[in-house]
C-alpha cells in the first residue's frame, strides 16, 4: 500500500525511532505516547486491522506476538508487566488502518481499561 503511513515508515520513507525489527514485524515508539513506554508493533505485510485476518496471512499473529516479547524486553517493561491494546476499526479508535498492536507500559495502569 503506496499511501499507508505504516507501511512507508517501514520503507524507511518516514522516519522513526525504531525498537526492534525482525523478517516479520517492525517495532517504533509512538509519537503520541499515552505511557513512558509506548511501541507500536506492525506487521510488515499490509493488513488493514484485525477483520483482515485470513487463513493465509494468520500467521503474522505468531510474530507479531513474538516481536511484542522482544519488545517488551528490550524497553525493560518485560519483568514489570505490560499492557497490548489493538484498535479495530474507526469506533474503537484505529486511525491507521495498518494491523498494530500498542505495547503500553514504564508505569502502574491498574486494571481498569478506560
Amino acid at each position: 500500500m503506496d499511501n499507508c503511513l505504516f507501511c512507508r515508515i517501514i520503507k524507511g520513507e518516514i522516519p522513526s525511532s525504531k525498537v526492534y525489527e525482525d523478517e516479520y514485524v517492525y517495532a517504533f515508539k509512538d509519537i503520541n505516547p499515552a505511557a513512558p513506554v509506548h511501541v507500536l508493533v506492525v506487521p510488515k505485510v499490509h493488513i488493514d486491522s484485525l477483520e483482515g485476518l485470513n487463513e493465509e496471512n494468520l500467521q503474522n499473529v505468531v510474530h507479531i506476538h513474538r516481536g511484542i516479547k522482544n519488545v517488551a524486553k528490550a524497553m525493560g517493561i518485560n519483568e514489570s508487566g505490560y499492557r497490548v491494546i489493538v484498535n479495530c476499526g474507526k469506533n474503537a479508535g484505529q486511525t491507521v488502518f495498518h494491523l498494530h498492536y500498542h505495547v503500553l507500559g514504564g508505569i502502574e495502569m491498574g486494571e481498569k481499561i478506560l
